[in-house]
């Protein structure tokens, strides 16, 4: 039986370039999905960031078209251009509405642009001694690069040698694809007071979807993770990268690493579980509150900046920090987040992530556009707050409403797929 899809098509016809990946999995079991090779046709492109770069410009697309980045995304996925938009967007705020309001921005790690702003950086550094920094590589991901220091001459020997040695190894990034001086790091103040989980530290990857920016339409996932790390914290050692990199990627290069060991990777749940039960209903519904305003603040920072494409949407994975106080630092924001798994709870998550996310897409036309909720995403953002349907019910803080953000809560979302989705034609019984 032929199942017609959104404009009449029989199916929707995907190119993917990132073979042998959880997405490649999803888009393959995909309903009426067809995959493409080479230079045929396509419908939906999830892309690399490279592909984007050399033929976003050159590519005709009809109204259904849709691709996974926005051409600019870089604009909130380079540490360095992130910061730079953050700052401005807390300037205009401090300029036009006031500093209580330029303070809701106060969510990043004071940081400088290298080698641009090394003189501020110097003065910064000598205003506080004995703090500990952390220099990352603007164009690299999953931990590349990054080591932390102390003294200016530790700055002075990266320049000379570190530099020199990964022009000398071949090791070609992103940026420099890009044209961009391979030098190019970020200096930023470390967080000396992370919140520990038996001696240990962690981050949280958090996902959230953007399908426009003009207006803003941002939707948050319910699952994430906390990635901890392998050797309990002390600022006594600053060069154990198992103790101070959260990083997968790095962790798994530890001698006694298992893929397999609970202890690595939380779900969001579990962990939401735990800091209310340690700390209370209210410290981690407030906790939850300022990282809500954290997505949406940084969205906000480059709104005017990215260019919005209907045919564009986004899934970033955004990295937090707690410190012991339950203040969330915004550490950066990945344009391609990985969707290798590390486990098999950890393919599940990422399978149903990306099948939520294909869900709000919508490529087969089955959603009005008026939905608060698809699967496990929940609309955070539509060119304004969203509020929860229970909005009258118990809630916390004095702006006297819930937002409608759920994350680390019970993702029930077959039910609700069940009860929010039509069949496909093809699917119905005659």
């Amino acid at each position: 039986m032929q199942c017609f899809l959104r404009e009449g098509r029989s199916c929707v016809r995907y190119k993917c370039g990132l073979p042998c990946n959880t997405i490649q999995d999803v888009l393959h079991q995909r309903p009426n999905w067809i995959e493409v090779k080479d230079d045929g046709e396509w419908d939906f492109n999830w892309c690399d960031v490279g592909w984007l770069r050399e033929n976003f410009d050159h590519t005709y697309m009809e109204e259904h078209v849709r691709i996974n980045h926005f051409r600019n995304h870089y604009e909130l996925t380079r540490k360095n251009l992130m910061v730079k938009n953050l700052k401005r967007y807390q300037k205009q705020l401090e300029r036009e509405v006031g500093c209580i309001e330029a303070s809701n921005c106060d969510f990043f790690p004071c940081t400088f642009a290298m080698p641009s702003e090394y003189h501020l950086f110097v003065e910064e550094f000598n205003r506080s001694p004995g703090n500990t920094w952390i220099m990352k590589p603007v164009g690299k991901s999953q931990g590349k690069g990054i080591f932390l220091f102390r003294k200016l001459k530790d700055i002075i020997e990266w320049k000379k040698v570190g530099l020199c040695k990964e022009l000398v190894d071949g090791y070609r990034s992103e940026e420099q694809k890009d044209g961009v001086q391979v030098k190019s790091y970020v200096a930023q103040r470390y967080i000396e007071n992370p919140y520990l989980i038996n001696g240990r530290k962690f981050d949280m990857r958090v996902y959230v979807l953007v399908t426009s920016y003009v207006p803003l339409k941002a939707w948050l996932y319910r699952d994430g993770f906390a990635r901890f790390s392998g050797i309990r914290f002390s600022l006594s050692s600053i060069d154990d990268k198992y103790m101070h990199l959260t990083n997968v990627s790095v962790q798994k290069t530890a001698p006694d690493y298992d893929h397999e060991k609970q202890g690595c990777k939380w779900q969001m749940q579990q962990l939401r579980r735990y800091l209310t039960a340690k700390h209370g209903r209210e410290m981690v519904e407030t906790l939850f509150k300022e990282m809500d305003n954290i997505f949406v603040r940084s969205l906000q920072s480059v709104q005017k900046v990215i260019i919005n494409d209907k045919h564009c949407f986004e899934l970033y994975g955004y990295d937090i920090l707690l410190d012991q106080n339950l203040k969330p630092w915004l550490i950066e924001v990945n344009a391609s987040p990985s969707h290798t798994p590390s486990c098999q709870e950890d393919y599940e998550m990422k399978c149903r992530l990306l099948e939520d996310t294909l869900n709000v897409v919508d490529m087969e036309g089955r959603l009005t556009g008026k939905e608060k909720r698809v699967g496990g995403y929940d609309l955070m953002w539509n060119d304004g707050p969203v509020y929860r349907e229970d909005a009258n019910l118990q809630t916390f803080g004095s702006s006297g409403f819930t937002a409608n953000t759920h994350l680390g809560c019970v993702n029930d979302r077959e039910k609700q797929l069940r009860q929010l989705l039509k069949p496909f034609p093809c699917q119905r019984k005659a």
